[in-house]
């Protein structure tokens, strides 16, 4: 539509709200068409001045809160560990010899006096019956010696009283107490010679019960590390080796710190070793599982090792079924103190910034205020706080993102096992 004088009226938007343009001369039929056009727009105009008024405020938001709880917790310590036999034994060679068959199955339990290995044992069958032999001889020659001996004595008796009555010279008597002493002499020697082939039969029965390799304790057999056919001497290193595994032992290291903080609360040794026998070890799997038997505290090793000035400690476990084997690894764990009147929060609700740690707390009013606590030890889920907090204070768990401070919040109570805690 067009004004007499060549300009265009219309409509345009003006400040977000509904306006007519008009030119600056309009006919009586354009009139009639503006005062229709405002008749239909003076409801978007009232639309639009409403525009201008100020929106609803949104609700408050929510979240899940928990009050601040105050108890007595142990506090625990965790430490790498590594797993060993209660008792590990090497299986060596004590004679030179060939190994003729291996008796038992790598890695089977093998029990005190089965037969590991057989080295070939004629030639060490052969030195005892040598030495049998010997011992024979010798036997032989004590008879003999014996014989004479007895000869010779009742020479002496009889010369003895001839010679008192000059019926027997003295020169007889004399030569007859020489051959006795003389015989006397031999029997000794051959006596000697007898304790000399029984221990030479002895030498060689023990090398040859050497050619046996035995297993020494009851115990896991481990990987042979010579075969069916190989030399073997005493100085060849270990065939194979055997450990106990029920109980096992468990070798973790603390700290000097750690040590001396134990020995100054029980500084005797009658409450250390009542306070170690107390202690409740729990080890915790290389696949994070807990195994379900607890461990006793062994011993601890003598010096601190001035590398690592940590100190080695020892622990046993039982272990029915051999299912822990030695080599493995693990984190042993115990509660070594109590800490009294411990204020605990989930640790969700615990945020870090920086190196400095903060927590979102509730007044009256379900208001909201960031407060910068101190934390302590980690309890499980949940978190000890040292500073910063007073028990039965309720704190933002859940939603923590969500919070600003003096904001006002919608609180509800803190579902833990939803959140897997």
């Amino acid at each position: 539509m067009s004004a007499p004088d060549g300009r265009r009226a219309g409509l345009r938007p003006r400040d977000g709200c509904l306006s007519v343009a008009l030119g600056r001369s309009l006919s009586v039929q354009h009139r009639h068409v503006y005062l229709t056009l405002l008749l239909f727009a003076s409801p978007a105009l009232m639309l639009c001045s409403g525009c201008q008024s100020k929106q609803a405020a949104p609700p408050p938001p929510n979240v899940e809160v928990i009050a601040v709880v105050q108890k007595d917790v142990p506090i625990y310590g965790e430490w790498i560990g590594t797993l060993d036999g209660f008792t590990n034994a090497d299986v060596r060679a004590q004679v030179t010899g060939y190994l003729l068959r291996q008796g038992y199955q790598e890695g089977a339990f093998v029990k005190k006096g089965q037969l590991l290995f057989q080295i070939d044992p004629r030639p060490f069958q052969a030195a005892v019956d040598q030495a049998q032999g010997q011992l024979a001889q010798a036997t032989a020659n004590l008879a003999n010696a014996e014989a004479v001996q007895g000869r010779t004595q009742l020479d002496v008796e009889r010369y003895t009283p001839l010679a008192r009555e000059q019926a027997a010279s003295q020169q007889d008597l004399d030569n007859s107490i020489q051959n006795n002493l003389a015989a006397r002499a031999t029997v000794e020697t051959a006596k000697a010679q007898i304790r000399t082939a029984q221990a030479a039969l002895e030498t060689a029965q023990i090398n040859l019960d050497f050619t046996r390799l035995i297993a020494p304790i009851d115990g896991i057999a481990g990987q042979a590390q010579l075969q069916v056919g190989a030399l073997v001497n005493p100085s060849s290193g270990p065939v194979t080796s055997v450990s106990t595994v029920d109980p096992i032992k468990v070798y973790f290291t603390v700290s000097e710190s750690e040590y001396l903080d134990w020995n100054k609360r029980f500084p005797t040794e009658t409450s250390r070793e009542a306070a170690g026998k107390s202690l409740h070890l729990q080890l915790i799997l290389a696949d994070g599982s807990t195994y379900p038997r607890d461990g006793t505290f062994y011993f601890a090793y003598r010096q601190v090792n001035q590398s690592t000035g940590a100190i080695r400690i020892a622990g046993l476990f039982p272990n029915p079924g051999n299912i822990l084997r030695p080599g493995g690894y693990g984190r042993v764990r115990t509660a070594v103190r109590v800490q009294k009147d411990a204020l605990l929060v989930p640790q969700r609700a615990v945020s870090e910034l920086q190196g400095a740690y903060q927590i979102a707390v509730l007044d009256g009013e379900n208001k909201v205020s960031i407060r910068t606590v101190q934390v302590g030890d980690r309890i499980g889920s949940e978190w000890i706080i040292s500073e910063g907090l007073k028990p039965g204070e309720l704190v933002v768990a859940e939603g923590v993102q969500k919070v600003r401070p003096g904001m006002k919040v919608n609180p509800k109570p803190y579902a833990a096992e939803a959140k897997g805690d």
